[in-house]
């Protein structure tokens, strides 16, 4: 037996170690056959909308689907893979949330799931909708449209891209209806309003009061001292009074002062006695939370503020009981809902166990102090109150909410957003908004808590993300991971597993719309992954984003001119259009103005674009935006406690930020300028001033500023002009961002910069496309470094300035080459001219796909997988060695992904082509010897 052991231990090593060598292992998803690889072939797979066999519509692609529920309300009630089996969802929620005139909604939806783990088909025919949503009205079934306009510029794309990316939209319409309305108005009018059936403020202990004391400990008391409703009791032993609920009773109420009351489960608390269980709801001042027992398992909201007195309230509403809280008894916030079949038989105030009985804790605590301040037993509504309050809200009837979903030919991709009609006749305000709710599976087992947690196997995009150059910016924006409190069953002690995404806005947005108008939010998509493979779930994100914001294909050659003098660009312009560039930008610090709005600046700005268009060269120039204190009250004023992004930014709804608009809208169509490199960007400084024209205070500020960008971003679009953003603002417009580097280091020794500049190619391309991310090379001097660091006099350093046009174009990644001039000598320009060349006619497969080979390390060989399986040219190998000497290696390439899976004829770079056989495992064997400090390429056909 033993031996059978170590032989398959031996085997497991061997067989782990191949595939790690090879770069093979994890490379394709092994579920899937190629010919039905949506990676490799497309076709076949158009979005679609069809009832089933349950009378439910299906939102489908042949890859993945999402289910609704449409009676009694719509709700989505599955979420699934269609080529592995994977259900995505395991709970029903809301299909929306909104917050109009300061009432939260929920829209669409279903309750009463017995449980959260899972979801039975069987169980749906018996939830219910709940009676104060939004309820749906109907549907349609459209193409998908165009988001903005986009004038492509295909001199600069590998080939043509389908705008709007093609599928089908599916519109649910929902609206409140009166039975909503009678329990807004019911949930809204004051307690106050109510009929007293009982109130006490213990001054005295009354009569009808039963005391349950703990015998635990002599000083246990609901009469400390002779003072009434003030608790003397060891933290973890019960100590209440009770009396009995008159059967017109519906709400009861309590105030709580914890004092030096230290427990959790035993705080100070409410609970309704039913003949088999009690529902209670506490303090928890050893936790610092509010709980809720609903007579089978407790629910914990932590935010309790130590020191101050809290109102707890529970109300009988139509066969539910609803828990909530409130500092003020005028901001409640609910924490339980949960159904009941009967009465309640009595009440009980003040320290119960866990489960609002009187049973003691074996660790029973020390002694603390609290006092029930108050408690009132409140009637129905009068009827004078609940008429005012159906006429004040029956405005709210019309009211339409439009949930969007978005499903794409051949993408394992939905989209989601909604909209808002304002037909009532009085404004209304959209206070805040959350469009998507998914209580999806877990992807971990985690009794324990944890400091980083492994989300569900989706990847979230959203067109409301800024901040950064990467997205993972969108948690920090538009999107969160929480913890579900309805999932009680989780494995998870503390209940925290992030297994529900919610997408809204962190601040607002806060926008009043008049009669007529209407609102929407931003676009959610969620890419559903059939893998946990890091290279395949780069794929599959970077094929969502060229086909979703295919404008990040066009990957123009450009030069960043160091001064912005008339010949000074001239100049540039022509040695670009000599060697094959296609854009010059008047860089950072080079005296390009974009605020001056002088006749003389705008005539010589349209000269020069004229002058470039005559050579084919597109011509724009840098501005900053973010990053930068303009004075004058036109700053962000940011919240106490709170700073700027970048440490100092504008408001761009300050009567500075209309006219930097107004001014970059006049240049840019007076002028005819091609590019704008908008550095900083917005970054999602909020603002609390009140006298800025564009926004009303903190709340709007945020969401006013990013329409305002954005709206620019995308008139660019429409124009052609290209956007370089430091930012991650593809899905609302830009074109590219930074790739990933540090600036300092282009002031590092040229050979460090090599290696380095692969590093951050090779990192940055797990996500991004090639086109998506831009690099720099300082062909002058840039921050530091001197002679050892600069490629100037260009002609003196051939050999690295081959380097860096090799590990550029080689890997389909545009950099910003930063100077006075692109050539300083006739082999300056060959030099120059073969890598444009290269890239030109190798464009489609350059600015495909990367497969990750080996990262740069200085050590050994290393290099990327060009891969392009609907393309003439199937895949380019390029390989790089960093050694100061000649190496031969034999690399087995991982070829699946080219669509080539029977034989490979490989060319090299002088054209001498060989066929070799495709391993079964999609690779193939290629020995071969790469020159000191140079590179081999090799075209996959």
């Amino acid at each position: 037996m033993r031996q059978v052991y170590l032989l398959i231990c031996i085997f497991l090593t061997i067989h782990l170690n191949t595939l790690a060598q090879s770069g093979v292992a994890g490379v394709r998803n092994d579920q899937l056959s190629p010919g039905n690889d949506w990676l490799l072939y497309r076709s076949n797979q158009p979005a679609r909308v069809q009832a089933n066999d349950k009378g439910h519509l299906v939102l489908s692609n042949g890859l993945v689907s999402r289910n609704f529920a449409t009676t009694p309300n719509g709700a989505t009630i599955g979420l699934e893979h269609l080529q592995t089996g994977e259900s995505f969802l395991r709970s029903v929620r809301p299909e929306a949330e909104i917050q109009l005139d300061g009432i939260r909604f929920e829209v669409g939806g279903l309750t009463g799931q017995p449980i959260h783990n899972y979801l039975l088909p069987e169980w749906i025919t018996s939830m219910q909708a709940n009676p104060g949503s939004f309820k749906l009205v109907g549907h349609t079934v459209e193409n998908t449209k165009a988001r903005f306009a986009w004038k492509k510029r295909a001199e600069w794309m590998p080939k043509d891209m389908p705008w709007p990316a093609p599928g089908k939209e599916l519109v649910f319409s929902y609206q409140l209806d009166e039975e909503a309305i009678q329990v807004l108005s019911e949930r809204s009018i004051a307690d106050e309003s109510r009929e007293t059936l009982f109130g006490d403020a213990f001054a005295t202990m009354h009569e009808n009061w039963k005391r349950v004391e703990s015998p635990a400990h002599e000083r246990n008391s609901f009469i400390n001292e002779g003072k009434a409703g003030e608790i003397m009791a060891l933290a973890n032993t019960a100590v209440y009074a009770e009396r009995p609920v008159p059967s017109e009773a519906r709400v009861f109420l309590a105030k709580f002062d914890p004092g030096t009351d230290r427990s959790s489960s035993w705080g100070p608390g409410l609970g309704l006695v039913f003949p088999d269980k009690v529902i209670k709801l506490n303090v928890r001042p050893g936790d610092n939370a509010i709980g809720f027992y609903n007579g089978q398992q407790e629910q914990r909201v932590p935010g309790l503020e130590s020191g101050k007195s809290v109102w707890l309230r529970m109300e009988l509403r139509e066969g539910r009981l609803l828990a909530s809280w409130s500092y003020d008894k005028s901001n409640w916030q609910l924490i339980g809902d949960t159904p009941l079949q009967e009465a309640p038989q009595g009440v009980r105030i003040g320290k119960m166990d866990e489960t609002g009985n009187n049973g003691d804790h074996s660790e029973k605590g020390g002694l603390g102090r609290s006092k029930v301040e108050a408690f009132f037993m409140l009637g129905k509504i009068s009827p004078s109150a609940k008429a005012a309050g159906l006429a004040s809200y029956r405005y709210l009837l019309d009211i339409t909410v439009n949930v969007h979903y978005e499903l794409y030919d051949g993408l394992p991709v939905f989209s989601k957003w909604i909209t808002l009609e304002n037909n009532a006749e009085k404004p209304v305000t959209v206070n805040s908004f959350t469009s998507e709710i998914l209580a999806v599976t877990e992807p971990e087992s985690t009794v324990d808590s944890r400091e980083q947690w492994m989300l569900p196997n989706m990847t979230i995009e959203t067109d409301y993300n800024f901040g950064g150059m990467t997205s993972e910016n969108v948690l920090r924006s538009s999107i969160d991971w929480k913890p579900d409190p309805l999932y009680k069953t989780q494995v998870n002690y503390e209940r925290t597993m992030p297994v529900l995404l919610e997408v809204s806005p962190k601040y607002g947005p806060e926008q009043q719309l008049q009669p007529g108008a209407s609102f929407s939010s931003y676009r959610v998509w969620e890419l559903l992954h059939d893998s946990w493979d890091r290279e395949r779930k780069g794929l599959e994100h970077r094929r969502m984003m060229r086909s979703l914001a295919p404008w990040v294909t066009e990957n123009p050659i450009l030069m960043h001119v160091r001064s912005a003098e008339t010949e000074a660009v001239k100049k540039a312009i022509e040695q670009s259009a000599e060697v094959g560039f296609e854009m010059v930008i008047m860089t950072f610090g080079s005296g390009f103005n974009a605020e001056d709005t002088s006749k003389e600046n705008l005539d010589r700005m349209k000269g020069l674009a004229d002058y470039a268009h005559s050579k084919g060269i597109a011509l724009g120039g840098y501005s900053l935006l973010a990053s930068r204190k303009v004075g004058g009250g036109s700053d962000v004023v940011m919240p106490e406690g709170m700073t700027p992004r970048f440490g100092n930014s504008p408001c761009l709804e300050s009567e500075w930020g209309h006219d930097y608009f107004e001014t970059l809208y006049h240049l840019y169509s007076t002028t005819g300028l091609d590019i704008l490199e908008h550095d900083g960007s917005y970054p999602g400084d909020v603002c609390a001033a009140t006298d800025h024209p564009g926004h009303k205070g903190l709340a709007d500020s945020q969401w006013n500023q990013y329409r305002r960008i954005t709206e620019f971003y995308q008139w660019a679009r429409s124009k052609g002009i290209y956007l370089n953003v430091p930012d991650y603002y593809f899905l609302a417009g830009s074109n590219k961002t930074g790739m990933g580097y540090r600036e300092t280091n282009w002031s590092l020794p040229r050979a460090q910069q090599e290696i380095i500049e692969r590093q951050n190619i090779y990192d940055g391309t797990w996500t991004k496309t090639p086109s998506m991310g831009w690099m720099f090379v300082p062909l002058v001097q840039y921050h530091g470094g001197g002679e050892a660091a600069t490629i100037e006099p260009l002609k003196a350093h051939l050999p690295h300035y081959e380097q860096r046009l090799a590990n550029l174009f080689g890997a389909g990644v545009q950099a910003c080459y930063r100077g006075p001039q692109l050539y300083d000598a006739p082999e300056t320009k060959a030099l120059v001219e073969k890598w444009v060349g290269f890239y030109k006619k190798h464009r489609e497969v350059l600015d495909a796909d990367i497969i990750h080979l080996r990262r740069p390390d200085g050590r050994d060989w290393d290099g990327l997988l060009h891969v392009n399986p609907t393309g003439k040219q199937k895949g380019l190998l390029m390989l790089y060695n960093p050694l100061n000497e000649e190496i031969t290696r034999t690399i087995r390439v991982p070829v699946y992904y080219t669509g080539l899976h029977d034989e490979v004829v490989l060319e090299d770079q002088w054209g001498k082509s060989q066929a070799v056989a495709v391993s079964r495992d999609f690779s193939l064997p290629l020995k071969v010897t790469i020159p000191e400090r140079g590179y081999r390429y090799f075209v996959l056909k």
